[in-house]
């Protein structure tokens, strides 16, 4: 049973124009295709109890793309590129994380997801790479991924995972600056720029900059997850 953090945002479908909780369905294909049970987890008021809770029914955790998160959380004020926060998604997904990492729970951060990972840990953030790189070809807008090469770092779960090198789908303007506490790089592109995190050890807590969902006929990151969610079932049953 995979959870995943999801949109609570504006959605039109038949006749109704409301707030939903909603995410794209390649995020589930991915989960289900790789043998897991999807569940959403939309973002609503938080406490460390409630977090517990809802842990208590998912195996894996997903965190997944989404909106910039406050940059007041890292210490800087806004750019002006930076989106409008959404201060419920953000205390949301940070208190699942660090329930998540409490009970070593296998996780996975996607785009947003990997933001959200290294503040947690007190990393910070490039507000907007174009500033930092003088392009923007790592977001193109219009909901079009980019695809490019990303060159993994030897010795990291993730090069045991995806070999080398690997092309990826990206759509963001924002990238990991200084990295969080025992965060390690497992991923960067041809700019330099970090496109995957890590926590070094037996626990499989992971992140790529870049969205998997976006081309489906590599469900090596979702298995990844999948297969650590049951190691972790399989653990607890034999303690």
């Amino acid at each position: 049973m995979i959870g995943l953090t999801s949109y609570l945002d504006r959605a039109r479908f038949g006749v109704w124009d409301a707030r939903a909780g909603l995410l794209p369905a390649a995020y589930l294909e991915g989960v289900t295709a790789a043998g897991g049970i999807a569940v959403l987890l939309p973002p609503q008021p938080v406490t460390p109890q409630i977090a517990a809770r809802v842990l208590d029914g998912i195996c894996g955790l997903v965190i997944t793309g989404g909106r910039d998160l406050d940059p007041a959380g890292y210490g800087q004020p806004p750019h002006a590129e930076t989106d409008q926060p959404d201060a419920t998604r953000d205390a949301w997904e940070f208190a699942l994380l660090a329930e998540a990492l409490r009970r070593r729970l296998p996780v996975l951060g996607i785009c947003r997801g990997a933001q959200v990972l290294n503040v947690a840990l007190g990393g910070t953030l490039h507000q907007h790479l174009p500033d930092v790189l003088g392009s923007g070809g790592h977001r193109a807008g219009n909901g079009v991924f980019t695809p490019m090469p990303a060159r993994t770092v030897a010795g990291t779960r993730l090069a045991d995972l995806l070999g080398e090198t690997c092309q990826v789908q990206c759509y963001h303007h924002q990238a990991i600056a200084e990295l969080g506490d025992k965060l390690v790089v497992s991923a960067r592109d041809d700019d330099g720029v970090i496109e995957a995190i890590e926590l070094p050890g037996e626990d499989f807590v992971l992140a790529v900059q870049w969205h998997p969902e976006a081309s489906l006929d590599d469900l090596r990151l979702f298995t990844a997850i999948v297969d650590a969610a049951r190691d972790y079932v399989a653990a607890r049953v034999n303690r």
